[in-house]
This record gives C-alpha cells, sequence and structure tokens, in this order.
C-alpha cells in the first residue's frame, strides 16, 4: 500500500477511488512498488500540495533574518544545476516584479565557464538552488565568487543538510543558508517535490514584507494541485501511455522555467528515447514547428494574461489548421473551447489565474513530472532509476574544476 510521510492518507484514498489507474499504483504493496522501481518517484509526486505548505510555514518563520538579504541591492542572480537552474528561472520575472530589481537566471556550469555572464552592478544576492548541493559546478562556482567578488553576498537553498553548498562554507559571513525539510530531498534519481519547493522557496523572497500574502499564495496553489491529483491523475496516465516519440512544451513569461523542467523530466525518465524540446508560442513558428510530427505530443500551458493567451491561441489554431502532432494537452484556467481537436486533451485548473502569473510554474510542473512518469512506465523503465546504463545519475559525478588564472583556488574546491 502507497504511504507518504505527509499526504492525507484520508486523500490517498479519495484519489484511489476516484481514479483506477491511481489505485494499481498506490495500492501494490511496498515490495512490489519498490520491484517495478516507481516507490520513491510516485510517493514525491504526490506529496508536493502538502510539502508546499510546510515551506511556506518555514520560510514565513525566516523572513524577518531573510528581508537583509534582498535590502539595497542592484542585482539578483538565481543560479544553480540542471533541474535546479531552471527552479531559478520559475522564481525570475516574479522577484523582479515584486522586489523592482535586475533579476537574472544563469547556470552554475555557466558561471565557472563565462564569469562575465554576471550583470554589473553591486550590491548584487546571489541565490544558489540546489537538491543535493554537491554538484561540481555548484559549489565550484560559489567557491570562485566567495574569492574573485566580495561585492556578492550569497543566499543557499538547498534540501540537503549535508550537502556542500550548505557546509562548507557556513563560517562566511556572506553565506546565509536555508535548508528545506528533509522530505524535500527527493530520494529518485528525477527533482520532483524537490524542484518545485526550492521554487516556492525562492518565489518567497519577493514576499517577505508581506508573508501572509505569501502564505495565502501557497495555501491557495496546494489545493489547485490536490484538485489536479484527484481528477487528472489518471487522465495524465493515459495521455502518457499513448507511445509518443517526441514531446514539445510551450509556455509563455514566466512559464520558461516550467518548459524547461518538463521537456527535462521527458528526457530523463525515458532515458532520452523520447526526445523533448521546450519552446514559446511566438518562437515555435521559427524552425522548431518541423519537429512537430505525427509521433509528437504537444503541451500547451495557456497563459492567464489577455494579450499573451491571445498570441498563444493564434499558434494553437495554426497548429490545428496545419493538423500538426499526434495530441495536443490544453493546461489552464478557463480553457477556450474552441482550442482542441476531438483527438486533444484538455485540463482545466480552476482558480490559476486569480493567483496571477507568477505563482502557476509549479502546478505546470506536477504535469510535466506525471506525464514523465507514465511515458517512462510505459517504456517499461523505472522511475526511480530510469537510466539503467547509469548515463547518469542523482547527483553529477566529480569532475576536474578549472579556475582563472590567480584565483588562488585549488581543483575540486
Amino acid at each position: 500500500m502507497f504511504t507518504s510521510t505527509i499526504a492525507s492518507p484520508e486523500w490517498l484514498h479519495d484519489v484511489c477511488e476516484r481514479q483506477p489507474q491511481a489505485a494499481r499504483l498506490f495500492r501494490a504493496t511496498e515490495d512490489e512498488q519498490r520491484s517495478r522501481g516507481y516507490y520513491h518517484t510516485l510517493r514525491e509526486i504526490v506529496q508536493q500540495p502538502f510539502s508546499w505548505i510546510r515551506t511556506a510555514d518555514q520560510i514565513v518563520r525566516l523572513a524577518p533574518d531573510l528581508r537583509s538579504c534582498v535590502s539595497e541591492l542592484r542585482n539578483i542572480v538565481l543560479t544553480g544545476s540542471g533541474s535546479s537552474e531552471y527552479a531559478g528561472h520559475c522564481a525570475r520575472l516574479a522577484l523582479q516584479t515584486r522586489l523592482g530589481v535586475n533579476t537574472l537566471a544563469i547556470g552554475g556550469g555557466a558561471l565557472l565557464t563565462h564569469l562575465h555572464a554576471l550583470p554589473p552592478g553591486r550590491p548584487a544576492l546571489l541565490i544558489s538552488i540546489a537538491r543535493s548541493g554537491d554538484s561540481p559546478e555548484s559549489v565550484g562556482a560559489l567557491s570562485l565568487l566567495l574569492k574573485t567578488d566580495p561585492a556578492i553576498h550569497h543566499l543557499v537553498l538547498t534540501c540537503n543538510a549535508g550537502g556542500k553548498v550548505a557546509t562548507n562554507f557556513q563560517q562566511d559571513p556572506r553565506v546565509r543558508v536555508v535548508t528545506l525539510h528533509d522530505e524535500t530531498n527527493d530520494r529518485s534519481l528525477v527533482m520532483t517535490s524537490s524542484f518545485t519547493n526550492l521554487a516556492l522557496a525562492a518565489y518567497a523572497l519577493g514576499f517577505l514584507d508581506e508573508p501572509e500574502l505569501y502564505t495565502s499564495h501557497c495555501r491557495h496553489l496546494s489545493n489547485i494541485a490536490k484538485q489536479l491529483l484527484e481528477t487528472q491523475f489518471d487522465t495524465l496516465a493515459q495521455v502518457g501511455a499513448l507511445g509518443f516519440k517526441r514531446a514539445v512544451f510551450l509556455g509563455s513569461g514566466p512559464r520558461l522555467g516550467a518548459i524547461l523542467e518538463a521537456a527535462l523530466k521527458m528526457l530523463e525518465m525515458t532515458a532520452g528515447h523520447v526526445g523533448a524540446m521546450s519552446e514559446t508560442y511566438l518562437g515555435l513558428r521559427h524552425g522548431p514547428m518541423s519537429y512537430v510530427h505525427a509521433d509528437t505530443l504537444v503541451v500547451c500551458y495557456l497563459s492567464s494574461d489577455a494579450t499573451a493567451r491571445s498570441y498563444e491561441c493564434d499558434l494553437i489554431h495554426e497548429l490545428n489548421q496545419k493538423d500538426l502532432g499526434m495530441t495536443k494537452l490544453i493546461v489552464g484556467d478557463a480553457v477556450p473551447a474552441d482550442l482542441a481537436r476531438d483527438r486533444d486533451v484538455v485540463i482545466d485548473c480552476p482558480g490559476l489565474a486569480e493567483l496571477g502569473e507568477y505563482s502557476a510554474p509549479v502546478i505546470e510542473v506536477i504535469i510535466g513530472q506525471l506525464l514523465g512518469f507514465f511515458r517512462c512506465m510505459r517504456a517499461g523503465l523505472r522511475p526511480d532509476s530510469p537510466s539503467e546504463s547509469g548515463v547518469i545519475n542523482r547527483v553529477v559525478q566529480n569532475f576536474a574544476l578549472h579556475f582563472p588564472a590567480g584565483s588562488s583556488l585549488g581543483e575540486g574546491q
């Protein structure tokens, strides 16, 4: 039987009662779940609505101490490696809008190879986002910047209290470490609950003077996510089992992080057997539309902004007119009925528009996670460890770090 340390047993019972596919997966014995390789991933996906409340409460308690991190800044940079970088993209526009500070998301690897990618203007805050905190580029970038740019202050958001980014820099007064609850430190190879909780923790920095509003947003998001799982779990299972060989994820504005992460989840969980790409609606016309074949799932995340949605609907109508793609999955609040063909699927998320554009990505990421999960199962792979040949690992393996001459940093530091 499926168990979770934080998801309500009564809620899980209701999910199973309503949806046969959910019941088959959740009600299998723990031994069967482990033998089929989905024990960790499934639990970590469905616990997210509950874990968000814990993260919100934790960050609100820390708000008085965190206010100094975002005061009198000229620049904010969110950084991380892989999915952690994309979590930064989910929060970037919200922080820029709420704080009125130029905010960028830059990968940890880009900081190592091209340090000048950092915007000019100090003081600045670098927010390092990490599940494990042991990725070589995350540790290396933080070490390099502490040595070479003393006007940058650092905030580490991590899920692992024992990781290197949480422990190696504790004595430096320029580094503030926030470790989320241990249940967010996913045991599966793929990041799921760690991703959305880290994104929401970063998002909170825009609400430090309005903690009640932040808590309200997280509770509203939690209710939407629970409703999504209660009503659409089996729908997503059916879409994920279609056997498509390609997937395209479309989104605008703050949804950039969501589409990047959803495409990565599809690639990771299918061990690369399903090709996946992310693109903006307007960008799809400039060549990438040629990727949309008869074997392609097209996932359309609809904006609640009227102007953006107008452009998005125009593009979807164009896909319909050209009869492109195997199936479209269209996700949004109050999805227009004329967007879907007979073979398309619509998932309506009531209440999402109330929260505005910047909160939506975590809901859309859950949909991407479940699509990857079910396509993985359809391929006969194990979601907890889909890379059977060991090409990728839960934590990127160590590699040599090369620092600029004169930085006085040794390899691997």
